[in-house]
């Protein structure tokens, strides 16, 4: 599947520089900064469950610690 990127002179700089940093193509700076945000994202909210299930199962102990 084929995909037109329309980018803003200062996105278009943005990204030249992405690339010409890692050493590649601009389309390859594209691809792997869309793997690594998805990757983020996928870390944060996997972080925020595992949090939410801790603070509701020790949450006496918390509040206890609190008082």
């Amino acid at each position: 599947m084929a995909m037109t990127l329309r980018l803003n002179p200062e996105d278009e700089r943005a990204l030249a520089l992405l690339a010409e940093s890692d050493g590649v193509s601009k389309q390859e700076a594209t691809v792997r900064a869309i793997h690594e945000a998805a990757a983020r994202r996928l870390r944060r909210d996997r972080v925020a469950t595992l949090s939410a299930a801790a603070r509701e199962h020790y949450a006496d102990l918390l509040d206890r610690l609190g008082q």
